[in-house]
C-alpha cells in the first residue's frame, strides 16, 4: 500500500487499483482454503498411512534422457511451482510499472516494511541457533510469506479487511516474493551446467521477441516454455526462475484500445490454475510430516525448528511492523485515521504464515538430510499456524471497526456501479443523490398525509 500525495499511509486506493486487488484476492482466497486442505489432507496422509504417503511422494517418473526422471514431489516442487511464481512474475512487473510500486516514494513503505520482515525472521533463527550450536544453513526458511494462506485463515475466521489493509498485505507478498525469488537463485543453485542454462537463456530471448512481435496462441508459448523450464532445471538454477523470468516479460501496461493489459490477460487465466490446483498440489506432496507429541517436543527444544518457528511468530511480526512505523516516522507520512497501529501490527502478525514458500526453502536448505527437512517442515506448519491464531484473535478485537468500514467502501447509494466514496468531488453524484432524496421525502410527506388522515378517520365519533 503506499503513501499518497497528502502523505496518508494506507490511505484509500484509487477504483481501478481497488477493483484488481479484489480481484486478485478473490481468486487467492479460494486457492488459500484449497491450500488448507491440501495440507490436512496431507499430515492425515502421513499420519494414518506414513508408508503409502511415502511410496506416492516418492514414486519416479518423466523422460531419464532428458534429465527429468523426478519424484512427485520433486515434479510439485519444481514444476508446478514454477507456475506459482509465473503468476508472481507477472504480479511483480505489474505492480513495478503499473501498481502501488511504480512510484519510488510510495514505494518506500511498503518494500522497507518487506525488506524487515525477511531480515527479521532470518536474525532471529541466525540468532537462536548460533546460542543453540545449531544449523544456520536454514536462515532463509521463516523469511516468506504465504498470501494464500493468510487469506484462508481471513475467510475461515469470517474478517473482511478494509481495502487499504489488503493491498498493505498483497504489496508486501508481491516484493517478499521477490526477495524469495533472488534467494533460491543465489543460494540455491547447484552447480551450472552452461550448456543447459545458455539453451535456458535462447529460450527466454526467443519468448521475449514473440512478446515484443504481438505473436498470440498458447499453442506457441506452453511448449516453448516447457522447453525453457526443462532447459533451466537441468542447467542447476531452480527451475522456479523460468516462470518468474517469463512472468516478468509479459507486458502490463495498456494501450489505445485495451481494456486490460497482456499481462493481466493471462494472469487472470493462470493464476485459478496457479491458486486452485499447483499449489495445494505442492502443498499435499510436501506438507505431510509425521505429528506427535515426541515431534512437538522437538521443534520446540531443538535450535533449528526452534528458530524457524519464533522467525515465523516473532520476527515476522517484529520486523513488519517495525519496519513500517519507522519508514513512516522518518518519511513524515500519517497513518489513515480510520486505522490504528495495532491494525498494522495483526497484519504483520498474519504474514508470519510462512507456507507454501518456506516449505520449498526447507527442502532446498536441507536436502541431504530428509529427517531434518520433516523437522523443518513441522516447525513451519506449528510456527504458520501459531502466527495464524494470534493474528486471529488481534483481527477479530477490530472486527466490528473493519466492517464498518468495508460498508462504508462498498455503499453505492445511487446505483451507478460506483461506491459513493470515490464520488464525493463529482457535482454529477450530488446531484443524483438530490434527487433521489427529493423522491424519498415527497414519499414520505404523502405517507404523513395518508397516516394524519387515517388517523382523524380513527378518532371521527361514530
Amino acid at each position: 500500500m503506499s503513501v499518497s500525495n497528502d502523505r496518508k499511509f494506507l490511505g484509500r486506493l484509487s477504483l481501478p487499483e481497488r477493483q484488481y486487488v479484489a480481484d486478485a484476492l478473490r481468486t487467492e482466497t479460494v486457492g488459500g482454503v484449497l491450500l488448507l486442505l491440501a495440507a490436512v489432507a496431507a499430515l492425515v496422509w502421513a499420519n494414518t498411512l506414513g508408508g503409502g504417503y511415502e511410496a506416492v511422494r516418492d514414486f519416479h517418473m518423466g523422460p531419464a534422457a532428458l534429465g527429468l526422471d523426478l519424484s512427485i514431489q520433486h515434479w510439485a516442487a519444481d514444476g508446478l511451482l514454477a507456475v506459482f511464481f509465473f503468476v508472481a512474475g507477472i504480479e511483480l512487473k505489474r505492480e513495478l510499472v503499473a501498481g502501488e510500486l511504480r512510484d519510488p516514494k510510495a514505494a518506500m513503505l511498503p518494500v522497507i516494511a518487506a525488506l524487515c520482515g525477511m531480515a527479521a525472521p532470518a536474525l532471529v533463527y541466525t540468532l537462536v541457533n548460533a546460542l543453540g550450536d545449531g544449523s544456520l544453513d536454514g536462515w532463509a526458511v521463516p523469511t516468506a510469506t504465504d498470501i494464500a494462506f493468510a487469506l484462508a485463515v481471513l475467510a475461515v475466521i469470517g474478517t473482511s479487511l478494509p481495502s487499504a489493509l489488503r493491498a498493505f498485505l498483497l504489496t508486501l507478498a508481491v516484493v517478499d516474493d521477490l526477495f524469495a525469488i533472488l534467494i533460491i537463485a543465489i543460494f540455491f543453485t547447484s552447480d551450472l551446467n552452461f550448456a543447459a542454462l545458455g539453451g535456458a537463456a535462447a529460450g527466454l530471448v526467443v519468448f521475449w521477441l514473440l512478446l515484443r512481435k504481438g505473436v498470440r496462441g498458447w499453442y506457441v508459448y506452453v511448449p516453448l516454455a516447457l522447453v525453457i523450464w526443462g532447459l533451466m532445471y537441468n542447467s542447476g538454477v531452480h527451475a522456479t526462475i523460468a516462470g518468474v523470468a517469463m512472468g516478468l516479460m509479459l507486458r502490463c501496461t495498456t494501450r489505445e484500445g485495451e481494456e486490460h493489459s497482456p499481462g493481466e490477460h493471462v494472469e487472470h487465466l493462470v493464476r485459478p490454475l496457479s491458486a486452485g490446483l499447483a499449489v495445494p498440489l505442492f502443498a499435499l506432496f510436501s506438507a505431510g510430516v509425521s505429528i506427535s507429541g515426541g515431534a512437538i517436543h522437538h521443534v520446540f527444544t531443538q535450535p533449528v525448528t526452534l528458530g524457524v518457528v519464533l522467525g515465523l511468530v516473532v520476527g515476522k511480526a517484529i520486523g513488519i511492523f517495525g519496519g513500517t512505523w519507522l519508514a513512516a516516522r522518518f518519511t513524515r507520512a500519517e497513518l489513515n485515521p480510520d486505522l490504528a497501529w495495532p491494525d498494522v501490527f495483526a497484519v504483520a502478525t498474519l504474514a508470519g504464515i510462512g507456507f507454501t514458500v518456506s516449505l520449498l526453502i526447507g527442502e532446498l536448505a536441507f536436502a541431504g538430510d530428509a529427517a531434518l527437512t520433516d523437522e523443518v517442515k513441522a516447525a513451519v506448519l506449528i510456527g504458520s499456524l501459531l502466527a495464524a491464531v494470534l493474528a486471529s484473535v488481534l483481527l477479530k478485537l477490530r472486527d466490528r471497526k473493519y466492517r464498518t468500514l468495508c460498508a462504508d467502501e462498498e455503499r453505492d447509494d445511487d446505483e451507478d456501479g460506483i461506491p459513493d466514496i470515490y464520488e464525493q468531488d463529482d457535482p454529477e453524484y450530488h446531484l443524483r443523490m438530490a434527487e433521489i432524496y427529493e423522491r424519498k421525502a415527497a414519499e414520505h410527506r404523502e405517507r404523513a398525509q395518508l397516516a394524519g388522515a387515517s388517523r382523524d378517520d380513527a378518532d371521527r365519533p361514530a
